[in-house]
This record gives structure tokens, C-alpha cells and sequence, in this order.
């Protein structure tokens, strides 16, 4: 029988409004991938957290290799040999990837009375391991200057630098690339072939089905059970984690288009590094039509969102919004036109992560009647808009209207995100990867609400990696490839492998 490594008896944990963890008791068996599966906010990571040190539990026992534990900090798990990669990487930006490796662990070299920290030796050792695991990086690059699947391997070899056996991940793929998501799932178990243990928090049924051993379904804090992976269907596990009967089909009724909301025009763009990323692009959207631009991860489609809403300066061609030309125009007055946006990046262009979450869902009405009249805001509207919002879209939020915006989940972020966009009742809505990180439970929701607002005669543009979204949204599709536009065609007329050639650069 497989020895247990970690175990979990009757974990409570509360924070102000909610129990995020309800009595859970569970057991993680040496050299398994262990999986957590749950909605978002569903009590999954604070669980990991409070293994990895950085809550302890209200109430309820920690044992690793059959020794009860009290961890107070992420200094005593490592200590046990326990590692994490966060959802949000924990990195400073300026350091190399072995200054960020080596930080709160340095290794000195001492000569008589002077010491100094060995950069040097850390370097070869960590170019060592990453050629072990097939985490092939070069560990004088800097953080800021790397691709965020280069930072996740940053933050794996962190663990094994400091020789942890129990590996949690945090949502590893939710800012990954479907290839990239291939690559760090043979990573996981070139990992368990080695020794290790892999504890992985996720919402994505298809990678628990791919790498697993068994999952325990989490919601709304509770432990549901703990599941055989292999014998347990994706749509069972769907169905233990939101608590009901999920149906993924799309009522997606065939309309005639509107007029052209949305035309842009020959567009080239340049990013901050002077690198052409926008070439010559043309595309219209029309009244109640989705396009979708489809493609490989860096291939222009998010410059062209950003350069539409007014987040990129375009170097030519126009963007025609209704009729005028908007090319000048400020993010604002865009707005204020008829524009909503729902950025690939929520942290860092969605929200401000220190303000309440009713100031969030206001922050683009906050100067327009009732929130404010004269120059004088009225809290009692952005409260009331903010109840609303929150019910309307599960908003999980722990003090309601009042809650940081910092200490909700990614996912709960996300809708705060899409509720606010959506409420603006704009003529054009852009979406760009508005599901990543998202549960089964609320992706099908969004899918909806975009549905919704298609029929309600809105132009939608919609970003996406995803290839199944596309296809199953879209009304037209555009493929990017290396800035520019292959092919735009009906969905009707483009099959799911035509599509991925494209985005690969065949065109013959």
C-alpha cells in the first residue's frame, strides 16, 4: 500500500463573510498527482495555502510523513520540503532568474572573515536541474525580459532548488498557451517519475483527466469526495462541482447582420520595442455579429483589441467606429462612444486591485448620473449597482460590495470584469480571453452573456487561444498569424483543422 505524505484532518479556515475552508479531511498518497477540482472561489487554494504556510487553520490538523505539523510560514513548509507556484507569480521583475531563484536561501562562500553570496555556483546548479526536469532555462536572463511560461518554469525550478518533494501548483495553466499547457503537463510527470508528489489546484476536467491520479471536488468550501480519476467521467466531475446538472450545449440561433459597427482599416502598429506587431490589418463587425480573431498566442490579435480600444497609438490606417473615425480618440471618449473592454491582462488593465469591488464595477460611471451629480459622488448608487451586480453575475464576494478587490479569486475577478463591460450597454463589446481561468460553471455563463449580447443586436470582437470557443461563438473568423490576417471567412465555411492551419502559417 502507498505510504500517505500529507494529511488534512477537519480543516476549518474563515475570513470575514465567508468559511472558505468547512471541515475538510482528505489524504495525498507519496508519488500521486493529486488533483483539487472546484469553481472559483471554491476554497481550493487557501487549502494549499494554509500546507504551504501562509494561513493557518482556525481549526483542524496538518500531518506530513505521519508527524503532525504547525506551520506558521512558507519558510517552515519548505523546511518539510514543501514548494508552491502561485497562480500570480511570486518574481521580482529585475533580478535575474538566479538572484530570484537563490533570494531568502543565498549561498555564501566565505574566505577567513568575508563571505559573499555565490551567484556563480546557484547558476550552474540551477542550469543543471532545469536540463534534469526539461525546464531548459539560461539563468542570467532577467524576469522582466522572459514570456510568463519561461517565469512558471522559473518558479518550478525554485521548488527544486530547494529540494521539495511535495510540489503544489496554483492553477499552473491558466495563463498558458494550449501547447505550453502540453509541455508543462509532461513536465508534471517527468516530476512524479522522479519522486515527487503534485498536488494540482485547477478547474480544467480535460488536464485532470490527462495526468491525474485521483481528484478531490471542492464547493462552496466543502469536500464533496474524492474521486478515482480514471473511472469518474469529465461531466460527473462538472456536475459534483458546481452542484447540478451542467449542460454545455449553446442555444446559438442564425440572424442577419446589422450595419457595420465596427471597420478598421489597413492598421499597423508598433510595440514599445519599435517591433512591428499590427501589419496592414483590415476587419469589420457588423450589428449582431461575433468575430473572432483566432491564432497562436503573440501574433497581433491582442495589439489589435488594445489598438481598437485605445490602449495601443496606432502608426496608420483608421479605426471607424459607427460611421466616425476614432483613430485620436482617448480610451475615455471611446468609452464614453460606445466601447466596452475586457483586457486579457484583469490585474493590470481590468482592475484596481486596492479599491472595494463596488468602486471596481463603477470606475467607468462613476461621473455620469446617478453615481455622482454636480461633481458630488452618491455612495448609495454605486452600492446599489454593486448588490445588484454581484447576485446578477455570482459575484462570490466575501463582504459584498465592500470586499478588496485583491482578495477575491481570479475567476470572481473576471466576472466583476465582464459585469461592469456588459452594463455599459455598448454598441461594440471586446472581449479578449474572457474565460481564462474561468471554471466549466462559468465559462458556459460568459458563453452565454455573450450570446446574449450578440442577439441583442451588439457587435462582439472576441480574442481567444481557445480554438473550441471560437468555433463555438463565432459567426466569422479571422486568423492572425505573425500580425497580419490570413484568412476571415464564415464559420460555416471553415472547419476546426483549416483554422489551426492558419494560425500555424499554412495557407496552401
Amino acid at each position: 500500500m502507498t505510504e500517505t505524505i500529507v494529511e488534512l484532518k477537519n480543516i476549518t479556515k474563515r475570513f470575514p463573510g465567508i468559511v472558505a475552508n468547512d471541515d475538510i479531511t482528505l489524504d495525498i498518497k507519496k508519488g500521486e498527482i493529486f488533483a483539487l477540482l472546484g469553481e472559483n472561489g471554491a476554497g481550493k487554494s487557501t487549502l494549499m495555502s494554509i500546507l504551504f504556510g501562509m494561513y493557518e487553520p482556525d481549526e483542524g490538523q496538518i500531518f506530513v510523513r505521519g508527524e503532525e505539523v504547525h506551520l506558521t510560514s512558507s519558510k517552515d513548509a519548505t523546511a518539510l520540503s514543501i514548494g508552491m507556484v502561485h497562480q500570480h507569480f511570486k518574481l521580482v521583475s529585475n533580478y535575474t532568474i538566479t538572484e530570484n531563484i537563490v533570494l531568502g536561501d543565498e549561498p555564501l562562500k566565505r574566505l577567513g572573515p568575508l563571505s559573499w553570496v555565490d551567484l556563480k555556483g546557484a547558476s550552474e546548479k540551477i542550469r543543471s536541474l532545469s536540463l534534469e526536469y526539461g525546464l531548459e532555462v539560461n539563468p542570467d536572463d532577467k524576469i522582466e525580459d522572459l514570456p510568463v511560461s519561461t517565469q512558471q518554469r522559473v518558479e518550478i525550478l525554485k521548488m527544486l532548488y530547494r529540494d521539495a518533494e511535495i510540489l503544489i501548483f496554483d492553477e499552473p495553466t491558466s495563463v498558458l498557451t494550449p501547447q505550453e499547457i502540453e509541455y508543462l503537463l509532461e513536465i508534471m510527470e517527468e516530476l512524479r517519475r522522479g519522486g515527487k508528489t503534485i498536488i494540482l489546484i485547477t478547474h480544467k476536467l480535460e488536464e485532470i483527466k490527462q495526468v491525474a491520479d485521483r481528484c478531490a471536488i471542492l464547493l462552496h468550501g466543502k469536500l464533496v469526495g474524492v474521486y478515482d480519476v480514471a473511472t469518474t467521467t469529465t461531466q460527473r466531475m462538472a456536475n459534483l462541482m458546481v452542484g447540478k446538472e451542467l449542460d454545455f450545449s449553446l442555444d446559438k440561433t442564425e440572424h442577419d447582420f446589422g450595419e457595420v459597427v465596427l471597420d478598421v482599416s489597413d492598421l499597423t502598429v508598433y510595440n514599445e520595442q519599435k517591433v512591428k506587431v499590427v501589419d496592414n490589418v483590415s476587419l469589420k463587425v457588423r450589428q449582431g455579429e461575433i468575430l473572432a480573431i483566432a491564432g497562436v498566442s503573440g501574433n497581433g490579435q491582442v495589439d489589435i483589441a488594445d489598438a481598437i480600444a485605445g490602449l495601443q497609438n496606432i502608426s496608420a490606417g483608421s479605426i471607424s467606429f459607427k460611421g466616425e473615425d476614432i483613430s485620436r480618440l482617448t480610451i475615455k471618449e471611446r468609452i464614453t462612444k460606445g466601447i466596452s473592454y475586457i483586457p486579457e491582462d484583469r490585474q493590470k488593465e481590468g482592475l484596481i486591485m486596492d479599491l472595494t469591488l463596488r468602486d471596481n464595477l463603477a470606475i467607468k460611471t462613476f461621473d455620469r448620473e446617478p453615481f455622482s451629480k454636480k461633481g458630488i459622488l452618491h455612495p448609495e448608487a454605486f452600492e446599489q449597482q454593486a448588490e445588484d451586480l454581484i447576485s446578477r453575475y455570482d459575484i462570490r464576494s466575501g463582504q459584498g460590495g465592500q470586499t478588496l478587490t485583491r482578495s477575491m479569486s481570479g475567476g470572481n475577478q473576471q466576472k466583476a470584469i465582464i459585469a461592469r463591460e456588459v452594463e455599459l450597454d455598448s454598441d461594440l463589446l471586446i472581449f479578449v480571453q474572457p474565460t481564462r481561468g474561468l471554471d466549466v460553471g462559468a465559462i458556459a455563463n460568459i458563453h452565454q452573456q455573450i450570446l446574449e449580447q450578440r442577439d441583442l443586436g451588439k457587435a462582439v470582437l472576441l480574442v481567444s487561444l481557445e480554438l473550441d470557443e471560437v468555433m463555438a461563438l463565432a459567426d466569422t473568423i479571422s486568423v492572425a498569424f505573425r500580425g497580419q490576417i490570413l484568412k476571415t471567412d464564415s464559420v460555416h465555411n471553415l472547419s476546426k483543422e483549416e483554422v489551426g492551419q492558419y494560425m500555424m502559417g499554412v495557407t496552401q
